[in-house]
């Protein structure tokens, strides 16, 4: 059936109704019985309000969301400085490649192959892959292992060479990789499609050869496998956030103190469920929230940033609407992006490749690219995009979202739009 419809009076509690809604995803839309957490909720304007700082949404939507104002930590509550797998610097692992390079074996690879072919003959679409009807039994431990290393640890990987991508081609390759990755909840294309990068309130960096800067994306964890290289450039930066955060600390603590007040505005690009705000307001380092099974935990500090959909608000600051970047928050931001560029690691994905990276404590970018010329015969750099989620009651990270314990939190979900798995980008 349709999702219920919300009644803004009642229940008394409407995250529940709204977590409720977010289960009762209709299999004629969605294939795998699990619908991306975006709807609307109701939120008290006051409720939300900061000091000097207008309410930015009356809803919150999946990934694009508001947080829980009421679950924000103040600065005070973070913490000075940062230690463990989290922090790491790019000499640990720039020479070490055996620490963060993996290679699946020809029997994986042998089973990956297998199982998509099964897929294939069954005659579903892609989304409606899950992990009863794409068993990796070999891989499990695998699996599971990465998992942990990429919530729990350094927060990146490569696999290399893991799918062989010119002999199965597009298709099965999205099979096969979306299979891979089981708990995805969509599977998108990095690539050049020609379109004007200077419109940065409609284009999506990503679909422009431009530079993209230190980000994380709607999600847990995201995926690229590189189905054709650029002629030159297109090549991945990652850096450790907790890393960052020790050296704003040190540097520049006012620095550290105004990414984590919710002062931020981020733009939804057009991407709006009805009755939704073209924006909304947030900060760029949150705290964790609390574990009730293990009050002495620590809470990690969680970064979510893309200066991308903060400087695409002109449109709506010009007109009063929300305030334009302060002095502070211009030099933040670029002293956010120059301070991730003093410590990334570089990487190169080959064809067939898969990089693996947490948006939970690492940032990643990539470098400006230039394809092979149509006369060349070579196809454009094409990258597939998955995007996985890792809720709090899986071992994810305890996040200050309505939606952290579902399913498919994070991501893009505008009203019903059917998810889908195009094996070009468009």
């Amino acid at each position: 059936m349709a999702p219920i419809a919300l009644d803004t009076g009642s229940p008394a509690d409407p995250v529940q109704s709204l977590k409720i809604r977010a289960k009762t995803a209709d299999p004629a839309i969605f294939p795998d019985g699990l619908k991306t957490s975006g709807t609307r909720l109701p939120t008290p304007r006051a409720s939300i309000q900061t000091s000097n700082v207008p309410n930015a949404s009356a809803h919150h939507q999946s990934g694009q969301h508001p947080p829980l104002y009421d679950q924000i930590r103040p600065y005070s509550a973070f913490p000075k400085h940062i230690e463990g797998p989290t922090v790491w610097q790019a000499e640990d692992y720039a020479n070490n490649p055996e620490r963060w390079v993996h290679q699946l074996s020809a029997p994986e690879i042998e089973e990956i192959s297998r199982v998509a072919d099964n897929f294939i003959t069954s005659g579903l679409p892609i989304t409606g892959i899950t992990k009863q009807n794409f068993p990796l039994p070999s891989l499990e431990s695998n699996l599971a292992a990465m998992r942990r290393e990429l919530v729990n640890g350094k927060g990146f990987m490569l696999f290399k060479k893991s799918i062989p991508v010119n002999e199965w081609g597009n298709f099965k390759s999205a099979v096969a990789y979306f299979g891979l990755g089981r708990n995805g909840h969509i599977l998108g294309h990095v690539q050049s499609l020609d379109v004007d990068g200077t419109k940065i309130d409609s284009v999506r960096i990503y679909k422009t050869t431009a530079r993209q800067a230190f980000h994380a994306d709607e999600c847990d964890i995201v995926g690229l496998l590189c189905l054709a290289r650029a002629q030159s450039g297109g090549e991945s930066d990652v850096a450790s956030i907790h890393h960052v955060w020790n050296i704003l600390q040190a540097e520049r603590p006012d620095v550290a103190e105004l990414l984590t007040q919710p002062v931020w505005y981020f733009d939804r690009k057009g991407e709006v469920s009805a009755g939704e705000e073209p924006y909304i307001r947030g900060a760029v380092f949150y705290l964790e929230t609390p574990d009730p099974a293990n009050p002495e935990r620590k809470q990690r500090v969680y970064c979510k940033w893309d200066p991308y959909y903060v400087r695409s608000l002109q449109r709506f600051s010009d007109l009063g609407i929300i305030p334009p970047l302060s002095a502070a928050q211009e030099e933040a931001a670029n002293l956010l992006e120059a301070t991730c560029e003093r410590v990334k690691l570089h990487m190169i994905l080959e064809v067939g490749d898969i990089q693996f990276v947490a948006n939970s404590h690492t940032l990643h970018a990539r470098t400006a690219y230039v394809d092979h010329p149509p006369a060349s015969g070579l196809p454009r750099r094409h990258l597939m995009r998955l995007w996985l989620s890792v809720p709090q009651g899986e071992g994810g990270w305890r996040l200050p979202y309505w939606d952290a314990d579902e399913k498919k939190r994070g991501g893009i979900q505008v009203d019903d739009t059917a998810p889908v798995a195009r094996l070009e980008g468009d």
